[in-house]
């Protein structure tokens, strides 16, 4: 009988095993609720992604700035290199030149043998005519001379040029090195800009890039509106442009008005499209003056002059590391080109941390 007895259960045991089930399942209930929240990207406004986004944008512009004056050393090098190869293949010609004629006098001492001059004149039949050779020869020794002196000083010259040319060669690859590095960060910088704005919902999205694609014309003759055309836009500046310190400023100004409107676009001088610097550049050599390419050497190209003393033309610059620029044109606004998506626009130049300005002419 008592092997068919059932065991003998615990009360509390089925509770137990219940209770501790319900609190494991609670609690990796919590860990789930609270792992998922450690790890969660927190939602971020359109102010702060518009924050962002600008920062992206300024370190984008530094690194412009940076590849731009890469460019320009770049550019100068190759141009010195260009020359120095089209030198050396001159003095090279000029050496082979010199090596022919000095081989012509080795090819004729080779005919005569050598002989002893003694020997020589006594088997001539004609003395006089030999001694008269003689003369002939002693003067043909001299040019031959001269005719080694020569290969020397071009062998000399070839070599110094193909030294410089080495030289230049090595700079050139630095500088290409520099510019490669450069347009890697402004890609990098672009593409985390684009990242923190595809990460808006697509209404905030549009919406913040619409408010920058925006071409902000007031401070023109009149308020022309966002939708002005190029045309109208010109008249405006020639209007606006009256006023400017000197002829030139005023044609720089003008082309500044007529390029309002078109993309910003890194390492741009225009036409189509430009970056802050470039655009600069562009309007002073409308006007007939040469700026050089970056706003770290604009800055000195031209007499410095005080905020409370700005013309329409001068040059405006912004930031502790002078990495923007934009031509004012008076009523404390300025023409510039911001940064990608944001055309060239007028603006106030108190939207920036202003850091100098310089007159060109």
């Amino acid at each position: 009988m008592a092997t068919h007895r059932k065991p003998k259960q615990n009360p509390l045991a089925g509770s137990t095993a219940r209770t501790a089930a319900t609190l494991a399942l609670a609690g990796a209930a919590t860990a789930t609720a609270l792992e998922g929240t450690g790890h969660a990207t927190p939602a971020i406004t359109a102010d702060q992604a518009k924050t962002q986004v600008a920062g992206y944008y300024r370190q984008a512009e530094v690194a412009t700035e940076k590849y731009n004056g890469a460019k320009e050393r770049t550019d100068r090098a190759r141009s010195a290199l260009d020359r120095l190869q089209d030198e050396a293949a001159r003095r090279t010609e000029r050496l082979n030149a010199a090596r022919n004629a000095l081989g012509s006098f080795a090819t004729a001492q080779y005919r005569d043998g050598g002989m002893p001059a003694g020997v020589r004149l006594l088997l001539s039949s004609s003395p006089d005519r030999y001694l008269e050779s003689a003369a002939l020869a002693d003067r043909a020794g001299s040019r031959q001379a001269v005719a080694v002196a020569r290969v020397r000083h071009e062998l000399r010259d070839v070599q110094q040029v193909r030294t410089t040319a080495g030289v230049r060669l090595s700079e050139l690859r630095r500088e290409e090195a520099a510019l490669a590095a450069h347009k890697r960060t402004i890609e990098a910088k672009l593409a985390k800009a684009k990242e923190v704005l595809n990460a808006l919902p697509a209404d905030e999205r549009t919406a913040v890039e619409a408010a920058d694609a925006a071409v902000d014309t007031v401070g023109t003759a009149g308020t022309l509106g966002k939708q002005a055309t190029h045309s109208a836009l010109a008249a405006a500046g020639a209007t606006q442009a009256a006023p400017a310190a000197s002829g030139r400023a005023a044609r720089a100004v003008a082309f500044a008005y007529s390029a309002i409107g078109k993309p910003y676009v890194w390492g741009a001088t225009g036409p189509s499209g430009f970056d802050c610097s470039g655009l600069t550049q562009a309007a002073w050599q409308a006007a007939g003056v040469s700026l050089p390419r970056t706003t770290y050497t604009q800055i000195n190209a031209g007499r410095r002059v005080a905020r409370n003393q700005l013309a329409p033309g001068d040059l405006v610059f912004f930031y502790s590391g002078i990495s923007h620029v934009g031509l004012y044109v008076g009523g404390g606004k300025m023409i510039h080109a911001p940064h990608p998506g944001a055309p060239v626009r007028i603006a106030p130049i108190d939207e920036m941390p202003f850091a100098g300005a310089s007159r060109p002419a």
